[in-house]
């Protein structure tokens, strides 16, 4: 129980990896705050937390309103008093052509998977500094590296995570705050929806074999990765970028 007692919210905690990554740290004892836009799912989880024996709380949140973050961070401390860990999760992946797409694509993506995780950073690091401790974890993308057409917004915006990052490292060190940020790569996460979305994986053996892994990710591989992050094995790591994509980014791919 690595994380008894501590107080970690989790955003986009509702569904995909943020399922995962929440009832991860509840299964080691945290105090797990699910802030997600979705209230069925993130209910859903909740209620699936408690009823193995954790301890979860949902909040309706919108990562893309300060207020609304706000308010997260606020119930947060009425309900824990602190804020251990901050898993930057939540995030949309919104795809268009640039001479098609107006700017509203870029900005709603932008708001969300970038100036959203620096607010929830700003706010609950503010909690952190005044403990004299705290971890913050980032989810970025493989895609901040390497490309598809037409991602240019949510390729930008996971660029942005890696170099919001390491400034937040060196910005909150003093406070003995370590900031890291998680690159995945495939994860698959059909099964990790909310009841009224899940959905059997269909993968190919194909899709498994483009990985030096052998298989395409799971959400527990993402889940595990922020686990060690944040626990005391990983007490000299800030700053810096854990690619978890099963080697597929570092594969060479030619097509026939």
């Amino acid at each position: 129980m690595r994380f008894d007692g501590k107080t970690v919210i989790v955003t986009g905690g509702g569904q995909g990896i943020g399922r995962a990554v929440s009832r991860a740290f509840a299964s080691e004892g945290a105090n797990v705050v699910i802030a997600d836009v979705d209230p069925e799912a993130g209910l859903e989880n909740q209620e699936y937390i408690r009823s193995n024996n954790g301890e979860a709380f949902f909040v309706e949140t919108d990562v893309s309103s300060e207020d609304s973050i706000k308010n997260l961070v606020q119930a947060t401390l009425k309900r824990y008093k602190t804020i251990d860990i901050l898993i930057n999760n939540a995030g949309i992946s919104k795809f268009g052509n640039m001479f098609e797409s107006d700017s509203a694509l870029w900005d709603k993506v932008i708001a969300v998977n970038l100036r959203g995780p620096y607010l929830c950073a700003k706010y609950a690091s503010e909690t952190m500094a005044k403990n004299n401790n705290g971890c913050i974890v980032n989810i970025a993308s493989t895609r901040a590296f390497m490309s598809e057409p037409d991602t240019e917004a949510y390729s930008a915006s996971k660029g942005g995570i890696i170099a919001l990052t390491h400034s937040l490292a060196v910005s909150l060190g003093k406070y003995k705050i370590r900031v890291n940020s998680i690159s995945p790569g495939w994860i698959e996460i059909s099964e990790w929806q909310k009841s009224g979305k899940a959905a059997p994986a269909v993968l190919s053996e194909m899709d498994h074999l483009q990985h030096p892994a052998g298989r395409v990710g799971s959400p527990l591989d993402i889940a595990k990765a922020c686990l060690f992050l944040c626990s005391d094995e990983a007490g000299f790591i800030t700053g810096t970028n854990l690619t978890v994509d099963g080697g597929m980014t570092i594969k060479m791919i030619y097509h026939e």
